[in-house]
């Protein structure tokens, strides 16, 4: 498939209460959220008409604003009726999810009193966030460079896309050496998660997560632990050094993108993925197109 660039795609995206062409859903140079970071996102996936976890992810976004000091000018009831109307104005069924928060160009300085807030939701098809036929195997990852900071001096909890500059950074360097992703430590040195992923270790039967006092409380990874707990099969959320890893015979991540997948190599660390990751992946895909 060809590529196409986000710009320049037919259809529409939802800006502050109206639907505007696609090719026409701008904002200004000047944009606050350009220059200064003031921007919270969701991603969400649509499975056969339905939105999985759509209140939850509209809450978060909620939350994640409130924690950049700005409010929405949209109730969570009315950002999960947007979602669902933009899904129906595209036309799609199965489709990627993103809405968007950000403070407008009124202001151009740190501050920002003066500055609106504007809302936009966009929807498009999506692909496997990994390729299908290595996912089962197991992506292999390399040690980020960078690491999650201390929630002291960023709002780890929001899903702020400033905290995201490292990802992107963490994600290319790996990318280019042939790697799919890259593991973040945390401010501490502790195992923190993917450059957009939770992560999961399985020891003896046994699932073990880092805790979410420095990183995002994935909607998918609290959903796994649900499932996983379900099965009758134990949740351990403990602080884990990058040394650990050789003493666990699996490894997973989880996120809207990612949804359940398997790892087969954290830098010099191996796992084989087994039926307890595998497992997880398919009862995880069953789930979000309500056969579960």
């Amino acid at each position: 498939m060809a590529f196409v660039p986000f710009d320049d795609r037919d259809g529409w995206i939802w800006m502050d209460g109206d639907f505007v062409p696609w090719r026409e859903a701008k904002t200004h140079v000047l944009t606050h959220a350009l220059h200064y970071g003031s921007s919270v996102f969701e991603g969400e996936r649509m499975y056969g008409g339905e939105i999985f976890k759509l209140t939850p992810h509209s809450e978060r976004l909620q939350k994640s604003a409130n924690l950049l000091d700005f409010d929405l000018p949209y109730s969570v009831a009315e950002i999960d009726a947007a979602s669902i109307e933009t899904c129906r104005k595209m036309g799609l069924s199965d489709c990627y999810v993103r809405p968007v928060a950000y403070r407008g160009p009124e202001q151009v300085s740190v501050s920002a009193v003066n500055n609106r807030t504007h809302v936009a939701i966009a929807v498009w098809e999506w692909p496997s966030y990994f390729d299908p036929e290595t996912k089962a195997k197991g992506i292999r990852l390399e040690w980020a460079k960078w690491r999650r900071p201390d929630p002291m001096t960023a709002p780890s909890a929001a899903k702020a896309a400033g905290l995201y500059m490292i990802c992107t950074m963490s994600k290319m360097a790996a990318e280019k050496r042939g790697y799919a992703d890259a593991m973040m430590l945390d401010w501490r040195g502790y195992v923190a998660e993917a450059t957009g992923a939770n992560v999961f270790f399985v020891q003896d039967g046994v699932i073990h997560t880092p805790p979410v006092d420095a990183i995002l409380d994935g909607i998918t990874r609290q959903t796994v632990i649900e499932m996983a707990k379900a099965k009758g099969i134990e949740v351990v959320v403990r602080h884990i050094r990058p040394e650990e890893l050789s003493t666990f015979s699996e490894c997973f991540l989880t996120g809207t993108a990612a949804e359940v997948t398997p790892v087969s190599e954290v830098g010099e660390y191996r796992f084989t993925p087994g039926a307890l990751s595998l497992g997880l992946m398919e009862d995880y895909g069953k789930l979000v197109r309500g056969q579960l």
